[in-house]
């Protein structure tokens, strides 16, 4: 049972990422996608209904990691105390700039939550990647389970290490390309004309910016976690998912120059972010949290969960409540389907 909602917490989180991700990443480009107000519209008319919506799985998956894993949810929240914070605040600004930047037409009033809504998005990817580098990396998870990380120390990787180090800081930067190139293929799906021609051009530079930066922090990754290459030798068919990482990168360089193939190249995005997360869970498995004092002091599955009644009980209510959520993201997504327009009245 640990094995099994292990498994769904990474997959809930990766779902978040997915969805989440690129309305993060037009939240990053559309600044330079377009050019007035009445483009900036647009491309907000094209995340407005859902993005609040796929905040759910974040939710959900920090539910299900209460219930199932407590003593990590403990120990995590407890931390990542100051960049939870961060993160908090800056999904308040993301969702505030989205309702605030009608409430006045003035030529100072939008264009600043605009700015707003871009920088809290950039950070909110900056945060999130530096936060799987932790992960990976590792804390220091002393003898009681407990630790806490400043924002920074010398950004080195030795001795009492913050949460931001180069290598946190290489991950985040990774993924603000990564969702950055994400958002964009998402506005060129739903939009046209000069906006989605824009937006094809910041999906092509963030494409080069992806690519060498996910060769770069794999590479590294080896050398920071050995436990990581280990894991992988210890199960050789988990290289299908980093073969399938690479398989999306290549799919949204070759798709995302022919212009009758946008979802194709959109799909291939969601593929190799969700191989990408999948290939780092499966590096620290069964580790959830692993220690850089100690391989013993490390959260695991086994440690850090409750006990197996709870798991057991857990699952009956938690398959009605996945399948209802399921079912709704299904619905609206095909019910939304296709190109957006400022035609009607309903534009953010």
């Amino acid at each position: 049972m640990e094995t099994f909602w292990f498994c769904t917490v990474a997959v809930m989180i990766t779902v978040y990422v997915v969805l989440d991700g690129f309305d993060l990443g037009a939240g990053m480009v559309h600044l330079f996608a377009a050019r007035e107000d009445s483009e900036r519209r647009l491309i907000l008319k094209s995340i407005g209904p859902v993005w609040d919506g796929n905040e759910v799985w974040l939710l959900a998956g920090g539910g299900v990691l209460f219930f199932a894993f407590p003593v990590l949810y403990a120990s995590a929240f407890s931390g990542f105390y100051l960049p939870l914070m961060i993160v908090l605040w800056l999904l308040i600004l993301r969702g505030i700039s989205i309702e605030f930047r009608n409430h006045l037409r003035t030529p100072i009033w939008g264009p600043f939550w605009d700015v707003v809504f871009a920088g809290a998005s950039g950070l909110l990817a900056v945060f999130f990647g530096a936060a799987l580098g932790n992960v990976v990396r590792g804390v220091p998870v002393n003898e009681q389970g407990e630790f806490f990380l400043p924002l920074w120390t010398d950004f080195t990787l030795q001795g009492e290490v913050g949460i931001l180090d180069w290598y946190t800081v290489l991950t985040g930067v990774l993924a603000a390309f990564t969702l950055a190139t994400h958002g964009a293929l998402w506005v060129v799906y739903k939009t046209s004309g000069p906006v989605q021609e824009r937006a094809r051009r910041c999906a092509m530079l963030g494409w080069r910016g992806t690519a060498a930066l996910a060769l770069a922090v794999t590479a590294v990754t080896f050398m920071v976690q050995p436990r990581v290459p280990a894991s992988f030798q210890a199960r050789p068919w988990s290289w299908v998912f980093p073969a399938l990482a690479m398989i999306g990168l290549a799919g949204v360089y070759h798709y995302v120059h022919r212009r009758d193939k946008d979802l194709r190249a959109f799909l291939s995005s969601c593929l190799f972010i969700a191989a990408l997360l999948v290939s780092a869970a499966l590096g620290v498995y069964p580790y959830m949290l692993p220690s850089n004092l100690s391989a013993e002091l490390g959260l695991t599955i086994y440690n850090a969960s409750t006990a197996a009644y709870g798991l057991k009980v857990g699952l009956g209510w938690f398959i009605p409540g996945i399948l209802l959520t399921t079912g709704y993201f299904v619905y609206i997504y095909r019910r939304l389907a296709g190109k957006v327009s400022l035609e009607d009245n309903g534009a953010h």
